[in-house]
């Protein structure tokens, strides 16, 4: 009889792992998504882009506003009585009485080093805060967050010039290719999950918009781990003259003067413990991203300026 399998996931990041599983013939037999969200005007309806890959390969999609106390998607997927459920950065609680639904469980691919960085946002605060690796774990679920026990970890280098795009696409690359063979050991029932140390967990809460802005008398490195865990959203930040700029791309520099003293006429300021960074690419508030050379010729920002962390 042939395999059912369930694929949960929202973001871009879920993509080429669905679209991996599909051209290599693995049974999807539908997949859940977020429903579709309003645009901050509300002009426009923004389709996930799992449900836009979805509509691509015709494969049945449900987007259901909760599973919490959702009967109806209960008992459809209970009928379904699927092989395997995985969940790629759903964006939703599965309901641990879920969790049987399926002959395999249920098993969660999770953008970090578990049990390093459990939770929402894995990718950036590994790079915020200075970490040298990342990967994905492949993990059953359970019911506490992402302390379920786990069947492989892969692993990759992080450098500091990366940001949270850069990673997030060569995790989901790599998951992408390394999930086709767990899928296969999974259903063979050949994979071992070994129980997380629980005592060596962190937490990887939420990004909240506040926590962008730039504090000058940080060292430039973590200026930087800020700057590239915050691109694109909420993005890193500092105000001058009563303008929020967003700094998008910045280098660790060598000049050295007061925290938040502009340096150079190309807009390197000074940081804590005698570093500096070179600001690359900026956004003045309500303006397009323009490149440091471009935003210095009609800038207010000059050298000499003192950006203060008010």
């Amino acid at each position: 009889m042939a395999k059912k399998i369930i694929f949960m996931g929202t973001p871009l990041f879920a993509v080429p792992i669905l679209k991996s599983l599909y051209q290599n013939g693995f049974p999807i037999s539908v997949v859940y998504t977020q429903p579709p969200q309003k645009s901050h005007r509300g002009q426009k309806i923004n389709k996930s882009p799992i449900q836009g890959i979805s509509e691509t390969l015709n494969i049945d999609f449900r987007s259901p506003k909760s599973l919490k106390n959702n009967q109806e998607e209960y008992e459809f997927l209970k009928k379904l009585n699927a092989d395997l459920a995985i969940v790629v950065a759903y964006g939703q609680i599965i309901p641990k009485h879920f969790l049987d639904l399926t002959k395999n469980g249920f098993i969660n691919i999770h953008a970090s080093i578990l049990p390093k960085w459990r939770g929402a946002a894995p990718i950036q605060r590994s790079i915020m805060n200075l970490d040298t690796e990342t990967g994905i774990s492949i993990m059953k679920i359970d019911e506490a967050l992402d302390s379920g026990p786990v069947s492989k970890i892969y692993k990759i280098k992080l450098d500091q010039d990366l940001n949270t795009l850069d990673v997030s696409e060569k995790l989901s690359l790599l998951a992408a290719e390394k999930i086709l063979d767990d899928v296969d050991e999974i259903l063979e029932e050949k994979s071992k999950f070994i129980a997380q140390d629980h005592s060596k967990a962190t937490y990887a809460k939420k990004i909240d918009k506040n926590e962008g802005q730039i504090n000058w008398n940080d060292e430039a490195l973590k200026i930087i781990g800020k700057i590239n865990g915050l691109v694109p959203s909420p993005g890193a930040y500092f105000n001058f003259v009563g303008e929020r700029y967003k700094v998008l791309k910045a280098e660790i520099g060598n000049g050295i003067g007061k925290p938040g003293e502009v340096l150079t006429d190309k807009l390197e300021i000074a940081c804590g413990k005698n570093n500096s960074i070179k600001i690359l690419e900026i956004q003045r508030e309500g303006k397009k991203i323009q490149k440091i050379g471009e935003f210095m010729l009609g800038s207010r920002i000059k050298k000499g300026s003192v950006i203060s962390n008010v």
